[in-house]
């Protein structure tokens, strides 16, 4: 089952609407309409239960060693949940998200902000 669609993404102060554009073996990809912008979300199966949620963000700007070339550059932002298939219920997992994202949160990003400025 998939999500509604469309989807909404808010990126800074620009808001995406991500219809589907993709559902099959894989992940289902939701897209703007440049495809710049997108949203995956998907199930793996295996000892473990895979569950993740993506964005991914494509820009084109200039090369630093040549500012006349422009480079397309990417980058993505996701998270995974790694859970055996028996003995966690969905509850329990969503309250060790809360846990994280409260605490990642706190004091506008700072522990997000030190991670990404290399602080662990």
């Amino acid at each position: 089952m998939s999500f509604s669609d469309p989807q909404s993404l808010t990126i800074g102060a620009s808001t995406y609407s991500l219809p589907r554009t993709y559902v099959g073996s894989g992940p289902t990809v939701y897209s703007d309409a440049t495809g710049l912008v997108q949203l995956t979300a998907g199930t793996q199966l295996g000892s473990r239960v895979r569950r993740t949620m993506r964005a991914n963000l494509t820009k084109v700007s200039a090369d630093q060693f040549k500012p006349d070339v422009n480079v397309e550059r990417s980058m993505s932002c996701y998270f995974v949940f790694d859970i055996p298939r028996f003995g966690f219920s969905v509850t329990e997992v969503l309250d060790v998200y809360k846990g994280l994202t409260t605490q990642a949160n706190a004091g506008t990003y700072a522990l997000v902000t030190k991670l990404l400025g290399g602080e662990s």
